[in-house]
């Protein structure tokens, strides 16, 4: 009879080494653009993973109802505003990806679900694009879960857009990204230093993108003016001003 091992990872490890994997990531990963980060850091500044919704130009909560007992709670944001900011920031569409997901870079590593994300609660970093990638959907488990490639991604993004997330959760996490010197299975593709290249997979900001930005500036300029009670002004504000975004 087979044996099943403790933990999963070393089954898998046992099977497929680390620069296996991480190739297909750096062969298969769509990046957006740091013209396009710069243009636009973050795209939805007044929505965090958790946070309420609202309907109506936040004039009234948006209520979720369990067909089966008919009772209502608030619905909340999971990673839908996050993924429409990654895909419009690649030029894509929807229905142009299925089996394609949202990956945030930044966050609070645990692999076992149990504690929440401060960093993707944060407006600042929930829909910021240098802080998502899109992969395919299989890969999605090994960034969630694999220490060793979370460490790389991060390592690649904050080379590529020369930005570190500074979330206060973070400070240990940044240290050991500093003292990182396990480059063997590290992709050949990906930038050491800031600046230094481009990885595989990078999307070119676009005609498209550009008047998707301002598409979205425009909305969030609108929004601060003529949104409902709900609309979290000073939230968004705050989110404007860390970025030093001028609308």
């Amino acid at each position: 009879m087979p044996k099943v091992a403790a933990d999963g990872l070393e089954a898998l490890r046992a099977e497929i080494d680390l620069k296996a994997i991480v190739t297909l990531i750096e062969r298969t990963a769509r990046w957006v653009a740091p013209e396009t980060f710069r243009l636009l850091p973050t795209w939805y500044p007044e929505h965090g993973r958790g946070h309420h919704f609202y309907k109506g130009k936040w004039s009234e909560p948006q209520m979720n109802t369990k067909r089966a007992t008919g009772e209502s709670a608030h619905k909340t944001e999971g990673n839908l505003n996050a993924n429409k900011a990654l895909t419009m920031a690649l030029g894509l569409r929807t229905k142009d990806r299925p089996h394609w997901s949202c990956c945030h870079i930044w966050g609070v590593d645990d692999p076992l679900f149990q504690k929440g994300n401060d960093v993707v609660k944060d407006r600042r970093f929930f829909s910021c694009v240098a802080n998502m990638v899109l992969l395919p959907t299989p890969l999605k488990a090994f960034t969630d879960t694999m220490p060793e490639v979370k460490a790389m991604l991060r390592i690649c993004s904050r080379n590529l857009y020369e930005w570190t997330c500074d979330h206060e959760s973070l400070v240990e996490t940044v240290q050991a990204l500093d003292a990182w010197d396990a480059w063997d299975d590290y992709p050949d593709s990906w930038p050491r230093k800031p600046g230094q290249k481009r990885p595989l997979g990078v999307i070119d900001l676009t005609p498209e993108i550009e008047k998707q930005v301002r598409k979205r500036r425009a909305a969030i300029k609108g929004d601060l003016a003529h949104a409902g009670p709900h609309y979290p002004r000073a939230e968004v504000q705050e989110v404007l001003d860390y970025w030093k975004i001028e609308l």
